[in-house]
């Protein structure tokens, strides 16, 4: 039986294991910390924009099982906040579970509080992938999906420090790029004023640190905007954040809340005096990341080289997914990515040609155009996704972006993608 090894147990590797376990692999996800989903636990915003697309075009090809379980625990649907429309707001306090109940369930094994260190590789070909109690984890092909955040120093060397986030580097150790321990270089995200990095989107308040109007609005509605006073608007902070889609005056102008059981502020960080000095806001308390008056978490400065079908350049049995594949900005992102690398995982142990999704579909599309965009310096200052920023914005230009799930399923069948991800290879 063929031994798929995941390195990370984000949206990306979850989505690597349950495809690579439908091809008939046995799955092992590595785990540094004690919970699956990492940015997933404080994220929640799925279907917004061309989410919706990328979402029901993954459900054809048979890769729905975590967008079902985000469905199900939605706490708003199909609501409108600035930029955005036809959102979906899972519940981050109940997601993690469920997610772990489902591929458990599905046979494929996890190690928590397990990291991973260093590789041992012969020949541009992985053997191994090294612990930190010096354990040799083997496996026929391996999946990095360890994301770009951290280690502590990337934090302080580019961001405001170390903001202790939900990813909780102090406590579980550093992530450790794989990709770069077998002798392949990371390629670092730029801003636009040349930094490394950037800073993550939004910062988590505790809901009952909030004024009773602002709750019942957000509990009801799902989305509360407050004006932001006259003298702490600052438009530059926009730049900072790694979620160009929310780039907008509008959220520079006013605060913007989401209700995804905390209350999900829509800044990368923002400092308590002035946040309190909002009616209704008067006494908020940061949830996630607790430092977030001052700082968020670093990203995407450990992306790996890759073909379009996921396959890490140089190595010939690793490959990569989510926001180690790209400067990819969500969670519907991470699935499709991982969805597909875990497919190609089975296909490469068996000496079959990778699958590339074509770019009559927006998954196929967004994974190719990312990967392309790599390669100019424009392209190094931009981040992919299909809720907004250029590449929604080339969605729509391409004619990729569409509710009709009819049309979506002919597209799909007539691709001869249908259900695609369900074929046991093995």
């Amino acid at each position: 039986m063929i031994k798929v090894v995941v390195i990370g147990g984000g949206w990306a590797g979850c989505a690597a294991a349950i495809t690579a376990r439908k091809a008939g692999a046995n799955v092992l996800i590595i785990e540094r910390t004690d919970l699956l989903l990492g940015l997933g636990n404080v994220g929640g915003i799925m279907r917004n924009n061309g989410r919706y697309t990328a979402a029901e075009e993954a459900i054809l090809m048979g890769a729905g099982e975590l967008f079902n379980i985000c469905d199900k625990l939605s706490r708003h649907v199909d609501i409108d906040f600035p930029g955005h429309k036809h959102a979906s707001l899972y519940d981050v306090t109940k997601i993690e579970p469920m997610v772990r109940k489902k591929l458990l369930e599905m046979g494929i094994e996890i190690m928590f509080r397990t990291r991973a260190v260093d590789v041992d590789i012969v020949d541009n070909t992985v053997k191994g992938i090294i612990l930190h109690n010096e354990e040799i984890i083997r496996g026929d092909v391996f999946i990095e999906t360890t994301g770009s955040t951290g280690p502590m120093g990337n934090c302080l060397k580019y961001g405001n420090g170390c903001a202790m986030c939900i990813l909780r580097c102090p406590t579980f150790g550093p992530r450790i790029s794989i990709s770069m321990k077998a002798g392949i270089e990371d390629i670092f995200a730029k801003r636009k004023d040349g930094l490394y990095g950037a800073f993550s989107g939004s910062c988590k308040l505790n809901k009952d640190s909030l004024g009773d109007e602002v709750v019942k609005k957000l509990n009801k509605n799902g989305v509360v905007v407050l004006p932001v006073p006259k003298e702490d608007i600052n438009e530059d902070k926009l730049d900072k954040k790694v979620c160009q889609q929310y780039a907008l005056k509008e959220y520079a102008q006013n605060v913007v809340l989401l209700d995804t059981g905390h209350a999900k502020l829509m800044a990368p960080y923002y400092p308590l005096e002035n946040l309190r000095k909002i009616k209704g806001l008067e006494n908020a308390r940061y949830e996630d990341p607790y430092s977030g008056g001052i700082g968020n978490s670093i990203r995407y400065l450990s992306i790996a080289p890759r073909n379009n079908g996921m396959k890490v350049k140089g190595i010939d049995n690793l490959l990569c997914a989510g926001e180690k594949s790209g400067f990819f900005v969500g969670h519907t992102e991470a699935i499709v990515t991982g969805s597909l690398a875990g497919h190609n995982s089975v296909r490469l142990s068996k000496g079959m040609k990778a699958l590339e999704l074509p770019i009559s579909i927006a998954i196929g599309d967004i994974i190719a155009f990312a990967n392309e965009q790599l390669n100019t310096a424009e392209g190094l200052k931009n981040r992919y996704t299909f809720a907004g920023s250029i590449y929604f914005e080339r969605m729509k230009k391409l004619n990729l972006y569409s509710l009709d799930k009819d049309y979506l399923r002919k597209k799909i069948k007539r691709l001869d993608l249908l259900d695609m991800f369900e074929e046991k290879l093995v």
